[in-house]
């Protein structure tokens, strides 16, 4: 059962994977919020854990950064483990001037500098787009448990040092809320294999105003993004 980057066996991964970059974010996750969690994956590093949350079968998995890296794993994770749906939780730096730190960013769609979803549609734009029922789902639980999240499109860039500020001043004209580094490639891997994807961010860092969260808020931050995202799975 074990690809090159997993070697977890078969079943081993629930239905839903949850997704952050960072692997030591997964191991995190699987402590914080899943019960009788069992470490399944370490090859290179990459973390993986899976566990019960309110009865609630879950996997959590590092994907590392950029698109590359996580089109791997979401690839590998969809055909060789049949997993279901994957929602990246993860951070962003927002680009609108209304969007403030710690806020929650649900990412219907995902531009992206990247050539890897042209390459999918034989040289063509791909509108790299969440599953609508993932995105209901939490969209509802925010709007349940009052807490604001904001709707809409984010930007997938491969350069996290960018040589200048050309993609920031136009993804602001164009109402662009946000930026990170693999919603677009997560999207166009699902879309690939009729697969389900949704990408939740809490709000870092801001682009424009050179703003950060402490290391203490960003953990605080990063609770409620969890608790929405893991609520809104249960039935």
């Amino acid at each position: 059962m074990a690809t090159p980057h997993i070697s977890a066996g078969s079943g081993a991964f629930a239905d839903t994977v949850l997704l952050p970059g960072d692997p030591l974010r997964a191991k995190f996750i699987a402590e914080q919020y899943l019960e009788q969690a069992e470490c399944i994956n370490q090859v290179r590093g990459m973390l993986a854990y899976t566990g019960n949350y309110k009865g609630l079968r879950v996997s959590v998995m590092g994907s590392g950064m950029g698109i590359p890296s996580c089109s791997i794993y979401a690839r590998e994770l969809y055909t060789e483990y049949e997993v279901k749906q994957i929602i990246r939780v993860g951070s962003c730096g927002a680009i609108q001037g209304d969007i403030q730190l710690n806020d929650i960013i649900l990412a219907m769609g995902a531009c992206t500098d990247s050539g890897v979803n042209r390459a999918r549609l034989a040289g063509h734009d791909f509108a790299a787009i969440a599953d609508y029922g993932l995105l209901k789902r939490v969209a509802d639980q925010a709007l349940a448990d009052q807490v604001p999240v904001r709707v809409g499109n984010v930007v997938s860039t491969d350069l996290f040092y960018a040589p200048n500020g050309d993609l920031m001043d136009r993804a602001d004209q164009m109402g662009v809320l946000a930026v990170e580094m693999e919603a677009a490639g997560l999207y166009g891997v699902a879309a690939e294999y009729g697969a389900k994807a949704l990408t939740v961010l809490t709000v870092s860092d801001h682009i424009r105003r050179d703003e950060q969260l402490s290391s203490d808020a960003r953990e605080r931050s990063f609770h409620s993004m969890m608790k929405l995202t893991l609520d809104a799975l249960l039935d």
